[in-house]
């Protein structure tokens, strides 16, 4: 089995969202453009920043310098929950498209729920976006699944993403469920659990099987369930290069029962669920 990173997609309401993807948390200024320009020189085509990160100026200078065409990445912002109001939430989106230098965002998620504005005005300002064109898909980040359900039928237009937390030592499996019968990608970001996941034995013994490491064995998991796309972060070029190289081997059931930390019940159901059993 050997895919390209370009081609491997999980397809959701509507949208093809590159299956592995670039995550920029936590990396700001030259490190941050290096970074960027070195994923898609490797072949990434998804790339995930946020108002938050305090890079989306660095992450449209290393789109801009790349020699891949615009239209071949698919690039993710989100909106603070501060800054959840409508008026907010077209300003700050459009602030955020003059940092990247681009006309349209493929992708616009509201970071997490906001405690202060209600949840039909912030998508319903999304949805406005959309209607302008400068906002391809919507989806959002950090919701529960009765959050996310609720988001799901206040929108005018596809949740197309819940980007949460989600690795071998945190389970999302009643999200996962949720996302495979509703046509909802997760996204999981800390996806290495912030750099547990490379000293993990089980999975390095699982990686010998296959010339692969501890985290590609975890990255691979991820992807291989049909709802996830995963977004680690990297600086280094080595690791960039490492982690894209995800999609020439294929854990077995068995395997990916292994890997997960979940109640055996649980990951039985999922897997079931998910069609991997």
């Amino acid at each position: 089995m050997d895919m390209p990173l370009s081609t491997a997609t999980v397809s959701a309401g509507g949208a093809e969202i590159p299956a592995l993807g670039f995550g920029t948390a936590r990396m700001t200024g030259e490190e941050c453009r290096r970074a960027v320009e070195t994923a898609l020189e490797v072949g990434y085509r998804h790339v995930d920043t946020a108002q938050m990160y305090d890079n989306e100026a660095a992450v449209g200078d290393a789109i801009a310098g790349s020699d891949v065409d615009r239209e071949e990445v698919f690039v993710v912002t989100k909106v603070h929950p501060d800054n959840a109001a409508r008026e907010e939430v077209l300003a700050t989106t459009r602030a955020s498209l003059d940092r990247l230098g681009l006309a349209t965002v493929d992708l616009l998620l509201l970071h997490a729920p906001s405690d202060r504005v209600p949840l039909t005005e912030t998508l319903g300002a999304m949805n406005d976006l959309q209607s302008e064109g400068v906002v391809d898909h919507i989806g959002v980040s950090n919701f529960t699944v009765g959050g996310l359900d609720r988001a799901r039928e206040l929108s005018e237009t596809p949740i197309v993403t819940n980007q949460v937390k989600y690795h071998p030592y945190h389970g999302q499996a009643d999200l996962l469920e949720y996302c495979a019968e509703h046509d909802v990608c997760l996204t999981a970001y800390s996806p290495l659990a912030e750099g547990a996941v490379p000293g993990d034995d089980r999975l390095a013994e699982i990686g010998e099987r296959y010339d692969k490491s501890a985290a590609q064995v975890a990255l691979r998991w991820l992807n291989q369930q049909p709802p996830v796309a995963a977004i680690p972060k990297a600086a280094s070029p080595a690791h960039i290069e490492a982690n894209a190289e995800v999609f020439d081997f294929e854990l077995t059931a068995d395997e990916m029962a292994a890997v997960a930390d979940l109640e055996d019940d649980a990951w039985e159901r999922l897997a079931a669920t998910l069609g991997l059993r």
